[in-house]
């Protein structure tokens, strides 16, 4: 899987914010600047976010954004897609294993991919923001969460 720089700097907006959870509303210029995201970009990925239910904004000189729902509830696997799309190298699960049907020479490939594809959907989906913003994510659970015995 390859972030996108709207996906890593989508997930840094959302860390910001999370730190600052049930603090008020964080300015957009603040979270630009202390994240090195340049503004104009953020805005479209906040936009993006909020749309998508990750984030509240309020206009206004004392306006502002912050998360729409707790840390805890923040999924990174959702935020991922809602910005960028499918996480794995192909669309999804059931395309490779249509691939897999179809194309039987290719089937051991298609095979990898799709536990590539299930390595990386299990590992963000079990993710949520609170546990990034704590550095509660040790190699052993991502492991265990990929289903690999540590």
């Amino acid at each position: 899987m390859k972030v996108s720089k709207r996906g890593e700097y989508g997930m840094r907006a959302l860390c910001h914010l999370a730190a600052r959870y049930g603090g008020g509303l964080t300015h957009i210029r603040e979270i630009a600047e202390q994240e090195e995201i340049p503004a104009k970009f953020l805005e479209g990925i906040l936009l993006a976010l909020k749309r998508s239910g990750f984030v509240k904004s309020r206009r206004g000189n004392e306006g502002g954004y912050a998360l729409a729902r707790p840390p805890h509830e923040i999924i990174v696997g959702e935020v991922f897609r809602a910005l960028d799309g499918p996480l794995a190298p192909m669309s999804n699960s059931a395309e490779l294993k249509a691939l897999m049907d179809k194309k039987p020479r290719q089937r051991g490939f298609y095979a990898v991919l799709l536990q590539v594809s299930d390595a990386v959907s299990g590992i963000l989906d079990k993710t949520t923001l609170a546990q990034i913003v704590a550095g509660n994510v040790v190699q052993e659970e991502l492991m265990e969460m990929a289903g690999h015995q540590v």
